[in-house]
């Protein structure tokens, strides 16, 4: 038996978290189950794919990874939904989750092997005044009753194959790409942590490849910092802390301080890694 791990956008004050452990207890009563966060922004499905990102290949290969962050998945506004739910193995990890653009954004792309969980179909009754004889509620609860018995069934051995059909289209997001030129890198802020830490798309692999040792400056809003310390303390209290984080993404924080909210940067705010030109 495997382990089985939980991101969402439940909170903590709310039952809605303990009544996913509650069915995980009743479908598995001796399965590892795991929280790595529920406290994903609401149907905020970069924040949950930075937190996955940065924490799945900590667990051992073979992990099942359920989450439940928008999980009614894409659909239209004022269209019938078609709601899709999907189970896919990358990097030999597994996923459950619904067809909300996550995995398309967590593996760059359509993963290896990809099923389509089967679920019943929804025919939403026509709109009718409410009155005592007519309430027709849909009972249907994605987490309940799609992901959670398909990624227990995951976490206790069974093949990914024999959850579902395969499949190869997912709803598409794409991931902001880097800007590399000879002297810069353009990227931008993909996450503010609870620290106030911005988190930003460039990464340590990019910088080496395009500054080949050259002197680096990072500009963002009115600032420009000259210097890259080893972690986020390596500055007086108050002071700007460039630096990379575990993952080798690079980070502005402001050492014991709220950096997005001092500096004025949020998500998607630009940042550039400018070089010094090259001698002829």
């Amino acid at each position: 038996m495997g382990v089985l791990t939980l991101l969402t956008d439940f909170g903590y004050r709310d039952h809605y978290t303990a009544a996913l452990k509650a069915r995980l207890l009743q479908l598995a009563p001796q399965l590892p189950v795991l929280d790595i966060t529920h406290g994903v922004e609401p149907y905020n499905i970069a924040h949950a794919v930075h937190v996955l990102r940065a924490v799945f290949r900590d667990f051992p290969v073979g992990t099942t990874h359920l989450i439940t962050v928008s999980d009614y998945g894409a659909s239209d506004a004022g269209a019938v939904a078609s709601p899709a739910w999907h189970a896919a193995e990358h990097e030999g990890h597994y996923f459950v989750v619904a067809d909300n653009g996550l995995l398309p954004l967590l593996c760059d792309g359509v993963p290896a092997q990809l099923v389509r969980l089967p679920s019943p179909v929804l025919v939403p009754a026509p709109a009718v005044p409410l009155a005592a004889g007519n309430l027709q509620p849909i009972s249907l609860n994605p987490t309940r009753d799609i992901l959670a018995p398909a990624a227990v069934r995951l976490a206790q051995g069974h093949p990914l194959g024999s959850l579902g059909q395969p499949v190869a289209d997912l709803f598409l997001l794409t991931n902001r790409q880097l800007r590399l030129q000879d002297n810069r890198i353009t990227g931008h802020v993909v996450h503010v942590d609870h620290y106030g830490n911005l988190i930003t798309n460039i990464s340590r692999e990019a910088m080496e490849v395009v500054g080949r040792g050259r002197a680096a400056a990072v500009h963002f809003g009115r600032e420009i910092v000259r210097e890259l310390r080893p972690h986020f303390a390596a500055a007086p209290p108050g002071e700007i802390v460039c630096t990379f984080n575990p993952q080798g993404c690079l980070c502005i924080a402001i050492n014991q301080g709220h950096a997005s909210e001092l500096l004025g940067l949020y998500f998607d705010s630009q940042v550039d890694v400018r070089f010094a030109e090259l001698l002829p």
